[in-house]
């Protein structure tokens, strides 16, 4: 919502602002068509030249998240910490061996499905499942296991990173290619240079667009997009440190309590349940 506000207010002030004040949209809407041809069809090939197929999709996928947001809220963190408590206190009180069926298959356990937010994910769903099979297998030292988690968690980020910095990067790009469109601009005015001044001011005009669209698309519409991008992955990765808090800190010996409180202390500030809060649904778990 806010994403949408923001794009119509950017429009709406620099257009608005330059009509209110005296300036002739005229000019500008006749230069845009072949403006928009140079910056943003160069911009585009510039994208596709510089990026792996993946991430092209990854990208131009990704730029509708900027009007949804992160897909974790408070409602699928304090789904994760229950999942979390039931799935830790079952291996507590009836040992490692009866949580091997859920792991092994968590889309048909009764402990997963009990939590269909926490379903709509498959990886949060594969993450949770894959450690914990680790560390029935054997794999029992906290630091070790741990280690492994922040290097999936940082790859995950670095990975969903990857549509940010490719649009950034576009970013970077479009003041330059909007000098490039203006010195084409002012090439094909030194060309018309014994027209009258008024012929001449208006060829002058439309050079200067250019340079104006470059900066305008660059600062007003593609690095906001990048940074929200960069936001939100960074906001979602928390996600995960939650989950790796909670196993780390059962892998030490603590009770399921302890541990899950260990893991509610990782959740974001905004989206953080109290501590009353979280003890009333986890004692609603059997």
């Amino acid at each position: 919502m806010f994403a949408i506000i923001g794009l119509a207010g950017v429009f709406f002030c620099v257009f608005g602002g330059y009509i209110i004040f005296g300036g002739k949209i005229g000019i500008i809407i006749e230069a845009l068509p072949k403006e928009v041809m140079i910056i943003g069809g160069s911009a585009a090939c510039t994208f596709l030249i510089a990026n792996s197929t993946h991430v092209i999709k990854q990208s131009l996928g990704d730029i509708k998240r900027i009007f949804g947001g992160a897909r974790f809220h408070k409602k699928e963190y304090m789904e994760l910490l229950a999942l979390l408590y039931q799935i830790l206190k079952t291996m507590k009180t009836k040992g490692v061996l009866a949580i091997e069926q859920h792991i092994e298959k968590p889309m048909e356990s009764n402990i997963f499905n009990a939590y269909p937010t926490i379903m709509k994910d498959p990886f949060t769903v594969k993450f949770i499942a894959d450690y914990l099979r680790m560390f029935s297998i054997g794999v029992d030292n906290p630091h070790e296991l741990e280690a492994l988690m922040e290097q999936e968690i940082e790859k995950v980020k670095h990975e969903g990173l990857h549509s940010s910095h490719a649009i950034q990067a576009v970013a970077d790009a479009m003041p330059a290619l909007g000098i490039v469109a203006a010195v084409l601009g002012v090439i094909k005015t030194m060309a018309s240079i014994t027209e009258p001044p008024e012929v001449l001011g208006k060829l002058i005009g439309g050079a200067l667009v250019g340079t104006f669209l470059g900066i305008f698309l660059s600062y007003g519409l593609c690095a906001p997009i990048a940074s929200r991008l960069k936001g939100i992955v960074e906001e979602e990765n928390q996600f995960y440190h939650v989950i790796r808090a909670a196993i780390t800190a059962h892998l030490g010996g603590y009770a399921p309590q302890v541990s899950i409180e260990a893991a509610r202390k990782k959740v974001p500030s905004e989206y953080m349940p109290d501590f009353n809060e979280l003890e009333e649904a986890l004692s609603q778990i059997s």
